[in-house]
């Protein structure tokens, strides 16, 4: 089956465009005072390189959970928004295909995890940058060879979160292509969100259970749902010792390989689909 690239890129470039005409990107401003304000609240700490990594760690936990909370209600709301507008009809009147209807929506919310990544791991750069100044200001006796910010693991950080972010929208966008409404979808895929973090101890159950019915059925869930723990184990062999690439590749890899599966089901469920 051939694919439009321009057709792609308009309903990817309408999906961008819907989402910031719902002030869904007010989240990022949010998050970014948020963080300014949190990381100039711990000043009076003054405990040295284990401060930048305590607001390091607090950085990117605040952003990667309301990140699951935008790409989540991003994905369902902006789909479900062209079915209730009835938008979808107009489109799959003209020469667009129901197959780049739901890849080109894909992309658009690529394009948001993107942004709101780039946005948010420039913005924790900078933060940290700042405070770590200043501790070397005030004391730069007791600092330790090599310590302080390392921008190459917050790029790669930022990397494996966006990874994640991007597998956790193509589930939701495969729950919303058959689901009935915008609630179901979301509250699927903050579900997928919470079993994908999970997701290790099905392959646990596999290796311990007796029956053998049991570890077949364990070890075939293990198998189908995504492990989101991956990206958490590449994030922390980076900060193990400089950025660990191998580890992001593979991610990247098994991200991608998810995410292909996630559309190609997609599209097949939204093609059979009554509109």
């Amino acid at each position: 089956m051939s694919f439009s690239l321009q057709c792609l890129g308009l309903i990817a470039q309408n999906t961008l465009r819907e989402a910031v005409r719902q002030r869904l990107f007010a989240l990022l401003l949010v998050l970014a005072l948020g963080l300014v304000v949190a990381a100039q609240g711990l000043r009076d700490l003054n405990v040295g390189a284990a401060e930048l990594k305590f607001i390091a760690d607090l950085g990117w936990g605040a952003i990667g959970g309301c990140g699951a909370v935008l790409t989540v209600t991003a994905t369902a709301q902006l789909f479900f928004s062209e079915l209730e507008n009835r938008t979808v009809l107009v489109l799959l009147a003209r020469p667009v295909r129901r197959a780049e209807f739901i890849l080109g929506k894909y992309l658009g919310v690529l394009a948001i995890v993107a942004i709101y990544c780039a946005v948010l791991t420039a913005l924790l750069a900078v933060v940290l940058w700042a405070r770590e100044s200043a501790l070397r200001q005030a004391g730069a006796e007791a600092w330790p060879a090599g310590a302080g910010v390392q921008l190459p693991w917050l790029v790669a950080t930022g990397v494996l979160l966006g990874l994640k972010l991007a597998l956790l929208g193509a589930l939701t966008l495969l729950v919303a292509s058959y689901a009935r409404s915008q609630t179901f979808a979301v509250t699927m895929g903050f579900l997928g969100w919470a079993v994908g973090h999970l997701q290790f101890l099905a392959e646990e159950a596999s290796v311990r259970a007796g029956s053998l019915a049991v570890r077949g059925v364990a070890g075939l869930l293990g198998r189908m749902l995504p492990n989101l723990q991956v990206f958490a184990e590449a994030g922390l062999a980076a900060d193990a010792g400089g950025v660990a690439w191998d580890f992001v590749g593979r991610a990247a890899l098994y991200a991608l390989g998810h995410v292909m599966a996630c559309c190609a089901l997609a599209v097949v469920s939204f093609d059979r689909r009554e509109i």
